[in-house]
């Protein structure tokens, strides 16, 4: 009698789920090893032929890059594209490029080799200095590096080649530029053994919403290609030889969390309305037009950021101001009467514009960007505020200047505006001559010096992921102190509230456009503290406004009261998960 084949006993791995969902699938193991490079030594006369070599794959991975991003805006919206920004920002590093070209120079060796050694000798730099920024740009290096290789030595990036249906990826890392070509149509899910909550990783599978689990330590030496894996990317669970019993109950769990999914597309046409009446108004942050569509399929009531700094990504020179008023006029009369708040450009820190030689520096976060950019170069600024003015004439656009740090650089954006009134109004085009103009609230020193700001706009909007960047002096993306990065901090909470007290002081409205907002856990949190308005991804609208919709705001307020006795960030959690386990349990299982 033959003998039974014995089944694979479960295997239950613990991780740090980064993005919801359940699935089961075929491991598919993808294994990064740069290619080995041969014939390093070059004769003196083939030293221009190969820095020549490397210009062009420059040039080629430049635009590999900005492809990557196209496709991805496209498909997950702009906040995930955003990531490969600082890819863009290696490519164009001329010291780093230098380094390369004088290694091909003094050793006569090939452009694979002498980009090899380069990357290397930095990565090593980089991760011995005690700065959280640099460090973190060994990722970026490593990345970028690996594909300029390719692209120098002519070969495809083969990683997926083998994957012809879907599959879970198991992988020890996935750069971002691997991440953001995955699809959902050919990628069921993927986990990593490094990563963390806020790596770049993470942030694309949320925007791919493409459930994924990070933090595994070992799984891509424990698994093996085809075996059969469940992971749950809500609570970081992976299991390898999953039983029928686990498959039976984590396909249940899926199912309910469906259902649930399923309610919340019913509240489209809904209010943003509390049980005992407080209205809030709920929008979406986009930075395309492509976006647009779904700010009215998830039922947001308007764009509470519009990032126009997207527009500029990755295009070889600036828009013009016919360029960027038509862009504005679109945008406005696609979501006519609805608001649309546009953010003056957002440039520097992790973020770049592939033809602004300016915005390089050794520490971009505390650098000239944003608006400190904008005014530094007014005589761009004017063209973009000009073609704001130009598409206002609908009367649903209002301006937001970001990165605001004290009073003079409001004054000065104003006198910039004030001119630009003037001269359409001297060549007779029209335009909304009442347009608001709000304050993005993102560094303590606008917090702490609200009430003064508040006398020279209409509204603040607290942008709180820079807010908790700067208070706690933590990058978000970095994986050695993401621990660190805490919302709810007292500190930060200490700050939003005197932002919104300052503004209702002036009786302007005060809206919040963080990852905070978007977060049902912390949404009954900043309704009861007083904020007017809300602005998430379009995705997350529908569970925001069920959080909304499923307390009191006596009962929020109650809340916001207890948060801001609490003396740590968990603390305030805490109470949060109280309230939102006792209102609305199912919002649990999505969070």
């Amino acid at each position: 009698m033959p003998r039974k084949k014995k089944t694979a006993e479960p295997l239950v791995l613990e991780g740090i789920g980064v993005s919801p969902g359940v699935v089961t699938g075929h491991a598919y193991l993808v294994s990064l090893e740069t290619l080995p490079i041969s014939g390093a030594s070059i004769a003196e006369d083939q030293v221009e032929h190969e820095i020549c070599r490397l210009e062009d794959a420059l040039v080629e991975t430049r635009r590999q890059i900005r492809g990557i991003q196209k496709d991805l805006a496209g498909r997950a919206g702009t906040g995930g594209a955003s990531v490969l920004d600082a890819h863009l920002l290696v490519l164009d590093d001329r010291a780093f490029i230098e380094e390369i070209i004088l290694e091909i120079r003094g050793k006569l060796t090939n452009a694979e080799n002498a980009l090899r050694d380069v990357s290397e000798q930095y990565g090593k730099v980089l991760f011995s200095v005690r700065d959280d920024y640099l460090r973190e740009r060994v990722a970026d290096i490593k990345d970028v590096s690996r594909r300029l290789i390719r692209n120098l030595m002519g070969g495809a990036d083969s990683t997926m080649a083998g994957l012809t249906r879907k599959h879970i990826i198991v992988a020890q890392d996935l750069p971002p530029s691997i991440t953001a070509t995955l699809r959902r149509d050919s990628v069921l899910g993927f986990a990593t053994d490094l990563g963390s909550p806020t790596s770049h990783t993470a942030v694309m599978a949320r925007a791919l919403e493409i459930p994924a689990i990070v933090g595994l330590r070992d799984v891509s030496q424990r698994a093996r290609m085809g075996d059969e894996i469940l992971i749950d990317g809500n609570k970081g669970i992976l299991i390898i030889h999953p039983t029928a019993r686990q498959l039976d109950r984590y396909g249940k769990v899926a199912d309910s969390r469906r259902m649930i999914e399923r309610g919340l597309e019913s509240l489209r046409d809904e209010r943003a309305e509390t049980r005992d009446g407080r209205r809030i108004v709920l929008s979406a942050n986009v930075g395309n037009l492509d976006e647009i569509a779904a700010v009215k399929e998830h039922g947001a009531e308007g764009v509470g950021l519009f990032r126009s700094e997207y527009a500029f990504i990755a295009r070889d020179k600036l828009l013009n101001e016919e360029e960027q008023t038509e862009l504005y006029t679109q945008l406005a009369s696609a979501l006519a009467p609805a608001p649309v708040i546009i953010r003056t450009l957002d440039i520097g820190g992790d973020k770049l514009l592939a033809h602004d030689g300016f915005t390089q520096e050794a520490n971009p976060f505390l650098g000239c960007r944003s608006i400190r950019l904008s005014l530094l170069y007014p005589e761009h600024f004017k063209v973009q505020l000009r073609a704001i003015l130009r598409a206002s004439a609908r009367k649903n656009l209002k301006i937001m200047y970001p990165m605001i740090g004290n009073l003079g650089e409001v004054a000065r954006a104003n006198e910039l505006l004030a001119e630009c009134k003037a001269e359409l109004t001297r060549e007779r085009t029209p335009f909304h001559a009442d347009i608001e103009v709000g304050a993005m609230i993102e560094i303590p020193s606008a917090a702490l010096t609200a009430n003064m700001i508040a006398e020279h706009v209409k509204f603040f909007s607290l942008g709180t992921n820079d807010l908790v960047q700067y208070t706690l002096a933590v990058d978000r993306v970095n994986e050695r102190v993401a621990y660190l990065y805490e919302p709810t901090h007292p500190a930060v909470l200490e700050l939003i509230r005197r932002t919104i007290e300052a503004g209702h002081r002036h009786k302007l409205w005060v809206g919040l456009c963080g990852e905070m907002a978007a977060d049902p856990m912390l949404t009954m949190l900043l309704l009861g503290m007083g904020v007017d308005e809300l602005s998430v991804a379009p995705a997350a609208v529908p569970i925001v406004k069920d959080a909304v919709r499923r307390v009191t705001y006596s009962e929020a307020q109650e809340l916001a009261r207890i948060a801001l006795t609490c003396r740590s960030g968990v603390e305030v959690l805490a109470h949060c998960r109280r309230l939102i386990k006792k209102v609305a349990p199912e919002l649990l299982e999505l969070n």
